[in-house]
Formats: structure tokens, C-alpha cells, sequence
């Protein structure tokens, strides 16, 4: 059986090459696991792990086991490490801090070993941890995972995209009106790409029409809270929220041709 993890810190909303991560371990694994790597008090958001999880649902990701939180952890990964007789500092790596609290790289490695991880599918940012984490598997008597790099979703400018950039987050793609199946098929057609790939707000909007000609009319009427019998007046939209403003204005208009006696 193929296990994989996803492992987000709880920052808020999914960064869109992060949430390519979400899909790929879940359409490569058997089993996956829902880790929060929460070890960074300060990197950690008011409501951020609850943001993470809608995203996972608003885009369909399932997990089997989770969420399961490293800071809630930290005696495992402690016992672990003096039990193999780990310094606190590895290879020039500090492995936990002056208040025992574990690092990321003990956390990770501890719970990989504990939750029985095959494989490993992260962005190319975290290539540089590959070597040590291994190494600290090696020390701790464990077999490390199989480790799968995969390209970063990079701007425009091939450099890191921002999560205040349009389209940079799930939830952003979300209040655009992008219909999560149009999200979801985008981050899937790109698979594990090799090399970086910039983002493509054009090839989600070709994706959301066609999810939107493929939903029934009483779906898109839910969808964009609508009457049913106005819903063709939305068709032909690029997303919902461009759906939904169709409907409303000739309705508005019809209200207002109404009162004053016209016929619009």
C-alpha cells in the first residue's frame, strides 16, 4: 500500500502550489494523512488550520487519517530522539530548541516513520531537506521514504507567486467564482510537472465554462442562488459569480420595468 501525506502549516488559505500537493499525494496514495506542521508559533495564523480544511473540502481531497497536529506530538518526537541518542544538534541542524520543542525537520522525520510513509510528494522548495531528513531516518533506525520532487506554480515572472497575487490561493480562486471542479481538473492536468509552471488563470477559466455547460439547470440555480426559471440567463457565463450578476441585473431590470408600468 502506497501511504503518502500532505502536510500544510496552518497559514490560511492554500497556496494554489500547495494545493497542487494536496491532489497528487491524494491521487498517488492509497492512504494519505493529514498532518499540520504547526511547529512555527510564529508562522501559525489565528483560524488558519480552518482555513486549510475547507479548502481540502471545497476541492473534494479526502484523507483517511487526520488532521494530526505535530505540536500535539512533541514527547513522541522528544522520546524518539534521545531513545536513539540524537544530539540537539544534527549534521548543524538544530532539532529541538532550549524549550524542547521539536523543529520542523525532527517532526516531519519522527511522524513519517510513526504513520508509516512510503512516499514523500512535495515541491522542489523542500529539495534541500532530502539528504538530512534521511540521514535522521538512518539515525533514528527508520527506512526513509521515497522521496518525489515536483515544480513549483511560479508567477508570471517565473518567480515565487505571492499569495496576495491574483489567483495565488484557493480561496481566492474560490471568491473569484471559479466552480471547485474547474480548480480541481487544473491542478490535475498538471500532474507532477518537472520544472516550474506559471500559473494559469486562463486555462481555469476555460475549465469553469466548461463545468458551468455541464451543470444541470436546477445544480446552477443552487449554485448561484437564483430562481430556476431565470437560470438560462446565466448560461453562457464564465463562473459563477459572473453567472450570478447576469441573472440579477435582468431581473433588477425587470423589477424596475415593472413598477413604472414598462415592459422591459
Amino acid at each position: 500500500m502506497t501511504r503518502v501525506r500532505f502536510a500544510p502549516s496552518p497559514t490560511g488559505s492554500l497556496h494554489v502550489g500547495n494545493a497542487l500537493s494536496a491532489v497528487a499525494n491524494r491521487r498517488f496514495g492509497d492512504w494519505m494523512l493529514l498532518r499540520i506542521d504547526d511547529t512555527d508559533p510564529a508562522r501559525n495564523l489565528p483560524g488558519g488550520e480552518a482555513g486549510v480544511l475547507d479548502d481540502l473540502r471545497w476541492l473534494g481531497v479526502e484523507w483517511d487519517e487526520g488532521p494530526v497536529r505535530q505540536s500535539e506530538r512533541a514527547g513522541r518526537h522528544l522520546e524518539a530522539a534521545r531513545a536513539a541518542g540524537l544530539p540537539q544538534r544534527f549534521e548543524g541542524v538544530m532539532l529541538w530548541r532550549d524549550d524542547e520543542t521539536p523543529t520542523f525537520h525532527l517532526a516531519s522525520v519522527v511522524d513519517d516513520a510513526d504513520f508509516g510513509i512510503t512516499h514523500v510528494i512535495r515541491g522542489s522548495d523542500h529539495r534541500p531537506n532530502e539528504e538530512l531528513h534521511a540521514a535522521l531516518h538512518r539515525a533514528l533506525g527508520t527506512t526513509p521514504p521515497h522521496v518525489i520532487h515536483h515544480g513549483l506554480v511560479v508567477g508570471a515572472d517565473g518567480k515565487k507567486l505571492s499569495k496576495r497575487a491574483e489567483g495565488a490561493t484557493v480561496a481566492s480562486l474560490r471568491d473569484a467564482g471559479y466552480p471547485a471542479e474547474a480548480v480541481r481538473a487544473y491542478l490535475e492536468e498538471l500532474d507532477l510537472p518537472r520544472h516550474d509552471v506559471h500559473l494559469d488563470l486562463e486555462r481555469i477559466r476555460s475549465l469553469s465554462v466548461d463545468v458551468l455547460s455541464q451543470l444541470s439547470d436546477e445544480e446552477l440555480a443552487a449554485r448561484i442562488d437564483v430562481p430556476l426559471e431565470a437560470v438560462a440567463l446565466a448560461r453562457g457565463a464564465h463562473d459563477l459569480n459572473e453567472a450570478r450578476a447576469l441573472v440579477r441585473s435582468v431581473l433588477a431590470a425587470a423589477s424596475r420595468g415593472s413598477r413604472s408600468g414598462r415592459v422591459p
